[in-house]
C-alpha cells in the first residue's frame, strides 16, 4: 500500500479532503498548489505560480484551476469543484474520485460508469510550467475531455472580480493558445499533446470562495475568468498531456517531458523519504546562487531560517555538494553585511544580531558531518572573519561585555530574535539585553572555533586561541550566573535588573549545542522541566502553559494571531534540538522516548499540506497545524532528529558512544 493513499469515502467526504492540501515547486520559485479534490481554498492556491521580477517581489497566480470534464454520448460529467459563496459547491466532481496517490506525483483516480481516467500532475523544474497528464483507463465507448481553465492573472496577496479590463483575445499556437489579461503580465501557454478544438467562449465565473482566507481575517471571495475550452477524443489506453506555462512547448515533445520530470522523483514509500522529498521543495536557484526558502506559500529567504534549516536539508540526507552551494550564497551575503555595502543576493534579515551565531552552528554541522579538516579547509577563513567581527566589536547590534556575555539591546523596539510577531511596529515578545540562546551559540561558537583553531591553526594563531578559550571560560561562569535561576531553568533573557521569568523554549539550546555552559545537574532539570512544561506531540510549546499570557491557539484574524503567535504555539523546529538535548542527558535510555515523539509528525504527513510539516500547531489538542504550510526549519529539524537517532540506534547496537 502507498505511503500517501486516501481511499475514494476518504475524498468524498469534504469535512475530511477539502483541508488536505498539495505542494509542487521548481527551483525557480514557481509552484502548483491545492487540495487532494482540486477546490482551491486559499489566495495562494493555483497550478500555475509564478514570481515576476519585472513587477513586484511576490508571486502571481496565472492559471487558477482546470475543470476535466468527461463526455459519453452526450452526457457531461464534470470532475471538478469549486466552492463559492454561501457554502455552495459546484459541480461536484469530487464524487467521482475513487482515490488518490501519491508515489513520485500527485495521481488521482476517476470512476464514472465504465470511464476510469487517471490524472497525474508533475512541475517542470527547469522553468515554471505545470504538466497534467490524463490516461483513459478504461472506456467501453467513445470518450472526449474537455478542460476549462480558470485564468486569475493576479498577486498571491490580492483578489480578482469581473471587470472590462481584461484582454480575452486570444492566439493560436501548436495545439494550444496563448493569452495575456493584463498589460505587464508575460503570457500564458496553454497546450496539449494532440490536436484539440479549443472553443472561444469568455465567461466569468463569480463569487468563489477561499474558506482559509476567512478564517484568516481576510476577505475570501473573488471572480475568475474562463476563456473557453479545451476538447479532444481520448482513447482508452491513451495518454493526453496538458500544458501550461510561459512560453511555448513543442507539443510532441510534451509526453517525453512529463516522464522526466516523474523520473526524477524518488518514490515515496515511508516516513524518511516524504521528509527528503519535502526537503527538495525548498531549493531556490537564481543563476549561479543557491537559496533556501523559509517557507511556502509566502516566505523568502530569512538568513536565520537558511542556517537552521541548512543541515537537516542538506548533510543530513547526503546532500554535501548542496549544502556547499547554499553556503557559498550565504557567505556572499555575510561578507556584503561585514564589509557594510549592499548585499549582492537575496537573503533577507541577515543584519539580525543572531545569524552570525546561527552560522557558526551551521558551519560546525558540516565539520562533524563531513569532516573537521574538510570544514576548515573550505570554511576556516570564514569562521575567523565572523569571530574577529563579533569580538572586535564591529556588529552594529550584538556587542560582547565585559562578563564575556553577548547583549543584544532595543529589543523593546525592534524585534530581534526568531519571536518576531510585531504589532504596530513594535515586538509582541520583548526580548532584549542577554538573550539565552544568543549566548547559548555565542557559548558554542566559542567553544567550536577553539577546537578548529586547535586542531588546524598555525603558531601564529595561538594567540588568538588562547585568547577565545579565556574569553569562552569567562562566558561560561557568567552564562550559570546569569540565567540559571532557583528553579533549575533559564530566564529567557535578563537586562539590568530585568529578568524574564517566562519558561520558554529557547533555554533547550543550553543543553542541545555540542559545547554547553551548564553541568550535568543544570542539563538535566533544564530538560525536565521543557518536558513537563512544553513537549507537546507536535513541537515545543513557545510559552509554558503555567506561565502568564498562554494563549496556544493560532486563529482568528491578523492581529489575534500575532498576539498569540509566540505564546504557546508549538513548534517542531524547536523538536530537533529538544531531542538532541534528550539524547545528549538519557543518552540509549532514551530512544524509545525519542521514537515516540516522532510518531506524531509522522502521523502529520497526511494531514494539512500532505508530505511536508508546517509551520506550527496549536498547543493545545487537537494540536491543528497552522502558518505556511511548508516551513523549512520544520521538515530539516526533524530530519535531523530522524538521522541522529538512526545513527544513534546503530551505534548503540555496536556498543559505541558519543555519537552525538
Amino acid at each position: 500500500m502507498s505511503y500517501l493513499k486516501f481511499a475514494g469515502l476518504q475524498m468524498t467526504n469534504l469535512q475530511e479532503s477539502l483541508y488536505k492540501e498539495i505542494l509542487l515547486t521548481n527551483k525557480g520559485g514557481a509552484y502548483a498548489s491545492t487540495t487532494l479534490v482540486g477546490c482551491n481554498i486559499r489566495k495562494y492556491h493555483g497550478l500555475l505560480v509564478v514570481p515576476i521580477p519585472d513587477m513586484d517581489n511576490k508571486n502571481h497566480v496565472l492559471l487558477s484551476s482546470l475543470d476535466e470534464t468527461v463526455i459519453q454520448h452526450g452526457a457531461e460529467f464534470n470532475l471538478a469543484l469549486h466552492k463559492y459563496q454561501g457554502d455552495n459547491f459546484s459541480p461536484k466532481g469530487h464524487k467521482y474520485i475513487n482515490h488518490f496517490e501519491w508515489i513520485k506525483v500527485p495521481t488521482t483516480i476517476y470512476r464514472v460508469g465504465g470511464v476510469v481516467l487517471q490524472k497525474e500532475m508533475a512541475f517542470q523544474t527547469a522553468e515554471p510550467r505545470i504538466f497534467i497528464r490524463y490516461t483513459l483507463l478504461d472506456a467501453h465507448s467513445r470518450t472526449t475531455l474537455r478542460l476549462r481553465p480558470f485564468l486569475a492573472f493576479r498577486s498571491v496577496t490580492q483578489f480578482t472580480h469581473e471587470n472590462w479590463a481584461a484582454n480575452t483575445n486570444y492566439s493560436e499556437v501548436k495545439s494550444g493558445i496563448r493569452m495575456c489579461l493584463y498589460s505587464g503580465y508575460p503570457e500564458l501557454y496553454m497546450q496539449m499533446n494532440k490536436k484539440s478544438t479549443f472553443v472561444h467562449s469568455p465567461a466569468w465565473y463569480r463569487g468563489l470562495d477561499y474558506p482559509r482566507e476567512r478564517e484568516r481575517g481576510y476577505d475570501s471571495n473573488e471572480d475568475l475568468l474562463v476563456p473557453g475550452y479545451f476538447e479532444t477524443e481520448i482513447r482508452k489506453g491513451e495518454q493526453i498531456v496538458f500544458s501550461a506555462g510561459l512560453s511555448e512547448m513543442n507539443p510532441s515533445q510534451m509526453k517525453r517531458q512529463m516522464e522526466k520530470e516523474v523520473e526524477k522523483h524518488e518514490p515515496i514509500n515511508n516516513f524518511y523519504q516524504c521528509l527528503v522529498h519535502a526537503a527538495h521543495q525548498f531549493k531556490i536557484e537564481d543563476g549561479d546562487n543557491r537559496y533556501i526558502i523559509a517557507g511556502w506559500p509566502w516566505f523568502k529567504c530569512r538568513a536565520r531560517d537558511m542556517l537552521v534549516a541548512m543541515p537537516g536539508l542538506t548533510l543530513y540526507i547526503g546532500e554535501i555538494d548542496l549544502y556547499e552551494a547554499y553556503m557559498r550564497t550565504f557567505a556572499q551575503a555575510i561578507r556584503d553585511f561585514m564589509a557594510g555595502r549592499p548585499l549582492s543576493v537575496n537573503v533577507y534579515e541577515i543584519e539580525k544580531p543572531d545569524v552570525m551565531l546561527w552560522a557558526m552552528w551551521c558551519i560546525q554541522q558540516y565539520a562533524k558531518m563531513v569532516s573537521p579538516a574538510k570544514c576548515y579547509e573550505k570554511y576556516g577563513p570564514l569562521l575567523k572573519e565572523i569571530m574577529d567581527f563579533i569580538l572586535s566589536g564591529k556588529h552594529p547590534s550584538l556587542f560582547v561585555h565585559d562578563n564575556k556575555l553577548v547583549y543584544a539591546g532595543g529589543g523593546k523596539d525592534v524585534a530581534l530574535t526568531w519571536m518576531n510577531s510585531e504589532i504596530d511596529g513594535k515586538p509582541l515578545v520583548p526580548r532584549t539585553g542577554y538573550i539565552v540562546e544568543f549566548n547559548a551559540l555565542w557559548y558554542n561558537a566559542l567553544m567550536f572555533y577553539a577546537s578548529i583553531l586547535e586542531s588546524f591553526g598555525g603558531e601564529e594563531d595561538q594567540p588568538v586561541l588562547y585568547e577565545v578559550r579565556k574569553t569562552a571560560e569567562e562566558a561560561k561562569a557568567s552564562f550559570c550566573d546569569t540565567f540559571l535561576n532557583n528553579y533549575g531553568y533559564l530566564y529567557d533573557y535578563v537586562d539590568g535588573s530585568m529578568a524574564d521569568w517566562s519558561v520558554r523554549p529557547n533555554q533547550i539550546f543550553a543543553v542541545a549545542l555540542d559545547y554547553s555552559p551548564l553541568d550535568g545537574k543544570a542539563k538535566k532539570s533544564v530538560l525536565d522541566i521543557c518536558t513537563r512544561e512544553l513537549v507537546t506531540p507536535k513541537g515545543l510549546r513557545s510559552l509554558s502553559p503555567n506561565s502568564g499570557g498562554y494563549n496556544p491557539v493560532f486563529a482568528g484574524p491578523p492581529e489575534q494571531r500575532d498576539r498569540c503567535y509566540y505564546q504557546g504555539t508549538a513548534w517542531p523546529w524547536l523538536t530537533g534540538f529538544y531531542l538532541e538535548a534528550y539524547l545528549k542527558v538519557y543518552k540509549r535510555s532514551g530512544l524509545s522516548y525519542i521514537e515516540r515523539q516522532l510518531i506524531g509528525f509522522d502521523e502529520e504527513m497526511s494531514y494539512h499540506c500532505i508530505g511536508t510539516l508546517p509551520e506550527l500547531f496549536d498547543g493545545d489538542p487537537p494540536f491543528h497545524g497552522r502558518g505556511a504550510f511548508a516551513f523549512a526549519m520544520s521538515v530539516s529539524s526533524i530530519l535531523r532528529a530522524e538521522t541522529l537517532l538512526e545513527k544513534y540506534k546503530d551505534a548503540d547496537e555496536k556498543g559505541k558512544e558519543g555519537i552525538l
